[in-house]
Parts: structure tokens; sequence; C-alpha cells
């Protein structure tokens, strides 16, 4: 199967390498592309001189039209299994394997990387603990499913999900969307155990003010999107 990493990247001029070069160390035969949303400070610039695979958007598309350039990318270049891996160095190379797993061997469209079947590693600051809670249970009570981290972004999907989220993804916070989404149009999710790091350098783009604008606009989608049904 041919397999691909997707790396969607804003302002990671301190993680990028580092990012990269886990990927390349414990997954060397799969193959990768960086997504740079346009990035104001010098992540273009580290990618070109480490000659990374890139694209190089003109525009900031924000988290969701990244990660929809990647799965047009991927499908245009015809892979079998795409999965993201956020360049903010989160997410830990060495369970890139359990998560396509599942995919490989026929028993899941969509494979999510969970902190909290386990519980170990990072688990998430208190507030945004409460507010997967929140998501969870939203997305429980209008699927049926229970999804334990709903906004991992260590994800793993076929072609069939690719060439669905090539034409339909969420734009601004789209994991939990894109969770629903797939479950509403007969795929098979499940979740795989994972650790992930803290965020040492740099920042995240959802402060305070954006958790609490992030959980009433997804909470709304998810009720919506239930409503319009599948596309």
């Amino acid at each position: 199967m041919k397999i691909i990493g997707l790396i969607p990247a804003f302002n990671e001029e301190e993680n990028i390498v580092d990012t990269v070069s886990s990927l390349l160390l414990n997954c060397p035969d799969v193959d990768y592309v960086v997504i740079n949303d346009c990035s104001t400070d010098q992540t273009r610039s580290i990618l070109r001189k480490n000659n990374f695979n890139y694209l190089d958007l003109p525009i900031n598309l924000g988290i969701g039209g990244a990660m929809q350039t990647g799965y047009k990318y991927a499908l245009e270049h015809e892979y079998d299994i795409a999965f993201q891996f956020d360049g903010d160095g989160q997410h830990r190379a060495e369970y890139i394997q359990d998560l396509i797993n599942p995919i490989i061997e026929g028993d899941a469209d969509l494979v999510i990387g969970s902190r909290f079947i386990n519980c170990e590693g990072y688990q998430s600051s208190n507030i945004r603990r409460t507010g997967i809670n929140i998501l969870r249970w939203t997305i429980k009570v209008t699927t049926g499913v229970t999804i334990h981290d709903v906004t991992s972004g260590f994800r793993a999907v076929d072609k069939k999900l690719m060439t669905f989220f090539a034409q339909n993804y969420a734009q601004d916070y789209p994991e939990p969307e894109s969770v629903v989404a797939a479950i509403v149009n007969g795929c098979k999710v499940v979740e795989v155990p994972t650790e992930m790091n803290e965020r040492k350098k740099g920042k995240s783009s959802i402060g305070k003010t954006k958790s609490v604008y992030y959980m009433i606009k997804v909470t709304l989608a998810i009720f919506f999107y239930q409503l319009i049904g599948k596309k």
C-alpha cells in the first residue's frame, strides 16, 4: 500500500525540523508532505533549506484547508492511506504503525490516535479536557458512537475517506466534525491508544477565547451535520 503523512504547519519554525526528522527516523519507508499554510515566520525557508517535501499555500487556509489540500494531493498521487501528523511536534511517530494497521487489515476507514484510552503521556489542559468531554457527549448523543479523543488530529484514513475529505472537509476546527461526517456516511471509525507530547516550542493557534468559540461552533456544527445527513 502507498502511504503518505500529511503535515500541516503554520508558523512552526521551531518544531518542523524535529517533526519531519522524527517521521523519517521512525517510518523511513513512508512518504510525507508538509503543507505550509502561508506561514509568516521562517517555516518555508527551513523547509527549503532542509530539502523537505512541501506544498506552499499562497494564502492562509487554516487547518481544515491545509488538510483538504493534503488529501487532494494524496488522492491525485494515488496513495491508499493518508495520516495526519501535526507540525507542532505533539504527535509521536512511533505510533504511526498502530494508527494505520486497522486500515491495512480492513477493520477501519478512519483511525484516531487517542490519548484517553490508556491515559498515558500528555493529557491536555483541564479546560480543553472539559471541552473534549462535552464534544464526546455531543457525538455520542447525535451518532450513538463513543469517541474518546474527539479533537485528536493524529489520525489515518483509507482511500474512500480520502476521496470524501478531498471534497468535503470542515474548515475552522475540523477534527470533531470530520469524525461525525465519517460516521454519518457509514464509515467505520476506531481508536487506538497513543501517547502525545506537550507542545514545547511555539504557540498554539487556539487560546482561551478561541476555545470558547471552538466549543460553541463545533457543538452546533455537529448537531447541524446530523440533521442534514450524509453527502
